[in-house]
């Protein structure tokens, strides 16, 4: 891995780690798959953290322009899947 998470700086210790959670889920989707359920949890953490659309577009695009993995389709592809399914992202 040789890019940052975007981070906002106003966020808490505990916020930041959960961004990062987040961020490495949707990694996995694209490495070697992860369940469904870890991807929603860590995503809806991640919306309590940036609740704003806008700001969740600006960071996820600042994420996809430096890591090549696509939140959003992971994230869409989750929320067609079934709980207990695997999230493989290609």
């Amino acid at each position: 891995m040789e890019y940052q998470y975007p981070i906002d700086y106003n966020w808490s210790t505990d916020e930041i780690v959960d961004v990062i959670k987040f961020f490495e889920a949707i990694e996995k989707a694209y490495e070697k798959g992860i369940e469904r359920d870890m991807v929603m949890m860590a995503y809806r953490r991640f919306k309590e953290i940036v609740p704003s659309k806008a700001e969740e577009k600006s960071i996820c695009g600042e994420f996809e322009e430096m890591s090549g993995y696509s939140s959003y389709r992971t994230i869409k592809k989750a929320k067609e899947a079934s709980s207990g399914d695997k999230i493989l992202m290609k």
